[in-house]
């Protein structure tokens, strides 16, 4: 098997395509770096808030029932 290219200076020179390959290359992948981490973001944000809006439930529930024992317990008297 031979090396397509003699050297790192001849592979990053791309026959005289240089500019044209390497551009290439970041046309994409940048936009997928950009999607990749629009992602996370994205996928920790939803997180957060899934976890925010199941505290608050958990807080609601507390209280309807901190009321309901209050309420039982003042007709009992």
């Amino acid at each position: 098997m031979t090396p397509a290219f003699t050297s790192l200076h001849a592979f990053f020179a791309m026959g005289g395509y240089a500019f044209y390959v390497w551009l290439a290359v970041a046309c994409t992948l940048l936009p997928l770096i950009g999607l990749t981490l629009h992602t996370l973001l994205l996928r920790r944000r939803l997180l957060a808030e899934i976890r925010q809006r199941d505290a608050r439930e958990r807080r609601i529930r507390v209280a309807k029932t901190k009321k309901a024992v209050a309420d039982a317990a003042g007709e009992t008297l």
